[in-house]
């Protein structure tokens, strides 16, 4: 049984509508023939005669489904209710905006059984028109969304979205494409693993004070470190939504700009090497200031090394000496001394670099660099402290290759790339005219020194000793000078160790400095005498072959002792050694005192005997390592003394390049130094290859 509402109403009874708000009309019989309307309805549709037809009455008012409804509820009982634009409204009477009418319909039934409907029509314009605009507000807000989320899909940057606390909310596809970083890890601030560890505090600071702050726009750029294992600059961009002024949430972009930020530090770092360079003429300073620029910003340490050919073409392969005289080191590592002078053997990949004056790089497990790659001095200073890459670049002039730039990255800093070679090989370039005519003078310092180092031989490898030598020319004379060493084993397994200074600074000097050397070998050899006699014999041979000559030397043979070792020295107008304890006593050897040679005397030389404990170090040198113009020559032995104790406990190479490279010393003297460590009693004697 159907489910009807009829109202039961008679005729008289419709004035009761008269007064209601709204408009409220009657029809009667399956015609729909209008039987009341209501001043409001007629104001709404318009005047009709009682007994027109309602379809005629709303012709061109009410469409089809209008007048379906009203006939559904004639002949079910059953109430509707509709709201539409063409609902009983006399749209034909608006110029302006469409109106929205409500109608419920509802049957009724007359005194004599007949049937009709009660239609109640109310305004409802301002409730569909919201009602409308929410629903295109939500279907807006849709399209937003689904376009969003497809943007995050495909674009090429980093689109994220973060709480009002600054902590990421929503998984972010381009940034686990690029770090590999699933949404698990990167939510919250786990995004800040993927950072490099040197710009995560820097970027928390800034981050926590936009948060706080609440920043109109927060701008940032910081490396990550990317799925492949290599870091790459990206800038950050991000704005906070606001509702009703409060904010609820970060919308932020980050960029890929490592090629543009490649560029531009390329550009900066040219002009930062070409105004550090600019107002300085000597070629050290200009080498220095080069590899303060080089450090940090492309490696932790940075030396260059002049080049000296000590054979006849370099290019097929002979010796050369690497002669380091500028360096500058990250803060924090250890002192990198700017002075060591190496030879270095014809092979290697540093050789090759430097007959072929090709640029390259090399990578290599934390602090195990290859044992021919990089100078000894350099090797043990990349070892300390996890070197774990070298860049090497030829400096060519005019052809030549007359230094070597070397960089090196430690730690955590990623090797250098091949276009931080190409950036180094640049300002190698760019400096190729200053550097030519800087040079011109070291050209011929370069000669001398290759003739110098051809007359100083190499020391041996002795069991239970270690001897290391270096030579420092004068950086303000072009010419050679009369300062030597020399180290060589005897048959009766003692080893000698000498070194001498002629007086003069040019090529006389040179020649006699030589001279005299190989006659003392000779004489040592000939007669395994004590030294002092040797010396003796010396002074004699001068006196006959160079009247006008005088030099300095100390001779000293170190044997084997009771378990031991034990100095023969004597010391002919020459500093005394230096006798360097492992626990950092130092003291100067004042026995075995001669005079100068080249000058007569009768009385024979003396030689003193002195234990060297196991762990001691001797050191012999030469007076331009102590002695300053206008200074007694007391307060360089001080300083000597004072910075060998210091340095005790370094190796002992490291210990000699720290001495010519930090203690204050004559620019127009040359410096030689020979040191001996003594590491205890040893089976056998082993001489030098072609010793």
């Amino acid at each position: 049984m159907e489910d009807v509402h009829d109202v039961d109403i008679g005729g008289p009874a419709f004035e009761v509508f008269d007064a209601t708000p709204v408009a409220v009309a009657v029809t009667r019989g399956p015609g729909h023939r209008l039987v009341y309307t209501n001043a409001v309805h007629r104001a709404l549709v318009g005047e009709f005669p009682i007994g027109t037809p309602f379809r005629q009455a709303l012709a061109g008012l009410a469409g089809d489904d209008c007048f379906a409804a009203l006939d559904e509820v004639y002949r079910t009982g059953a109430p509707k209710e509709r709201t539409g634009p063409q609902v009983l409204a006399a749209s034909a009477r608006r110029t302006d905006d469409e109106r929205y009418l409500t109608a419920c319909l509802s049957r009724v039934a007359f005194d004599d059984g007949e049937y009709g409907v009660l239609a109640v029509v109310q305004d409802a314009t301002d409730e569909v028109v919201t009602a409308r605009r929410l629903r295109q507000v939500a279907d807006e807000r849709r399209r937003v969304l689904r376009r969003y989320h497809s943007l995050m899909r495909i674009s090429a940057e980093v689109i994220w979205v973060a709480d009002p606390q600054g902590r990421v909310i929503e998984p972010a596809p381009a940034w686990e494409r690029v770090t590999g970083q699933s949404w698990a890890e990167s939510r919250g601030y786990g995004w800040l693993d993927a950072l490099h560890p040197d710009d995560v505090p820097a970027t928390v600071d800034s981050w926590r004070r936009a948060v706080s702050d609440q920043v109109e726009c927060w701008e940032c750029v910081y490396r990550v470190l990317t799925a492949d294992g290599s870091y790459r600059h990206y800038e950050i961009r991000s704005v906070p939504v606001r509702e009703d002024g409060r904010v609820v949430e970060w919308v932020g972009t980050a960029s890929d700009i490592e090629d543009l930020w490649q560029r531009r530090r390329h550009t900066r770092l040219l002009d930062a090497a070409a105004a550090a360079t600019s107002d300085v003429t000597s070629v050290d300073e200009m080498l220095n200031a080069l590899a303060n620029v080089v450090v940090p910003e492309l490696a932790d340490g940075c030396g260059f090394y002049w080049v000296i050919d000590l054979s006849e073409d370099l290019s097929r392969g002979g010796d050369f000496l690497l002669e380091r005289v500028a360096t500058a080191g990250r803060s924090g590592l250890p002192r990198w001394p700017p002075f060591s002078g190496e030879r270095h053997a014809p092979n290697g990949r540093m050789a090759r670099a430097i007959r072929l004056r090709r640029p390259f790089r090399k990578t290599f497990p934390r602090g195990k660099p290859p044992e021919d790659l990089l100078p000894t001095g350099t090797r043990k200073w990349v070892e300390a402290t996890g070197g774990n890459g070298v860049a090497v670049v030829p400096v060519v002039i005019d052809g030549t290759v007359a230094a070597v730039l070397t960089a090196t990255t430690t730690g955590d800093r990623p090797p250098m790339s091949q276009s931080d070679l190409t950036l180094l090989r640049e300002m190698i370039d760019q400096m190729h005219d200053r550097l030519n005519s800087a040079m011109r003078f070291q050209r011929t310092h370069r000669i001398a020194l290759a003739l110098q180092y051809s007359l100083l031989a190499e020391p041996p490898h002795v069991p239970g000793l270690q001897i290391i030598a270096r030579y420092r020319a004068s950086p303000a004379a072009a010419e050679v000078g009369g300062d030597w060493y020399d180290s060589f084993v005897l048959s009766d397994g003692a080893t000698v160790v000498a070194i001498g200074d002629v007086a003069g600074h040019d090529l006389r000097a040179a020649v006699a400095m030589g001279q005299l050397r190989n006659m003392l070998r000779a004489l040592a050899v000939d007669r395994q005498e004590p030294p002092g006699l040797i010396l003796g014999r010396l002074n004699t041979a001068m006196a006959t072959l160079y009247a006008e000559q005088t030099a300095t030397c100390v001779l000293a043979r170190i044997e084997e002792c009771g378990g031991g070792h034990e100095l023969n020295y004597a010391v002919a107008g020459h500093p005394p050694p230096l006798l360097l304890g492992a626990d950092g006593q130092a003291r100067f050897l004042e026995g075995g005192a001669n005079p100068l040679l080249g000058i007569p005397y009768d009385t024979p030389c003396a030689s003193t005997r002195q234990a060297l404990p196991p762990g001691s170090t001797l050191l012999l040198y030469t007076d331009g390592l102590v002695e300053r113009p206008g200074e007694h020559l007391d307060k360089g032995f001080d300083r000597l003394r004072e910075r060998a104790s210091a340095q005790c406990r370094a190796p002992l190479d490291t210990l000699c390049d720290d001495l010519l490279s930090f203690l204050p010393h004559r620019t127009d003297d040359d410096v030689a130094l020979i040191a001996v460590r003594c590491s205890g009693p040893s089976a056998s004697r082993q001489a030098p290859a072609g010793g």
